[in-house]
């Protein structure tokens, strides 16, 4: 696995944050939720690369944890499906967008980009609990967690596979 060069990596802000700015702010929690399901089904990828089966479990870790999230998200809206379904109808290239920030890259950057995702998921948590009542604010934090411990785990795998990847 080669090295990459972050330099080169997409600016996840810039694009995830143009594309929340676009939701009613009570609604971006849900689009983020959205993000999160997209997640898991790019770290089930991942898992069943070959390449990376030493790393599944973590991988599929990482999925569970995306998958709490948005559910611990959904779950705070009683209307939650119905407001899934309107921001995909209004934004219908979220799914487009999500893909191209890893289409046509090295496994390696792929997990790069996603764990600087994690981070910026877990700040973007820490944001909306700011501004949320109690409630909303106890989930929120506690989702900040869970995005730390998927960019921990990709972090770990990442270095692990540049201390074995040979010296050319």
């Amino acid at each position: 696995m080669e090295a990459s060069d972050t330099s080169a990596l997409p600016n996840l802000g810039e694009v995830l944050g143009g594309v929340l700015e676009r939701v009613p702010r009570e609604q971006q929690p849900l689009l983020v939720a959205i993000a999160e399901r997209l997640a898991a089904e790019r770290y089930r990828g991942w898992a069943a690369q070959p390449s990376y089966d030493a790393h599944r479990s973590q991988l599929l870790a990482c999925a569970q944890r995306e998958e709490e999230i948005a559910d611990r998200i959904e779950s705070l809206y009683p209307d939650a499906a119905a407001i899934r379904r309107e921001i995909l109808a209004k934004n219908p290239d979220i799914e487009e967008i999500n893909r191209g920030l890893f289409a046509g890259r090295p496994l390696s950057e792929q997990l790069t980009i996603q764990a600087q995702g994690e981070l910026l998921g877990a700040a973007t948590w820490r944001s909306f609990a700011r501004e949320a009542s109690r409630a909303f604010r106890e989930a929120f934090q506690a989702c900040a967690l869970l995005e730390e411990k998927s960019a921990a785990a990709l972090e770990a795998i990442l270095k692990l596979e540049d201390s074995v990847r040979p010296i050319s």
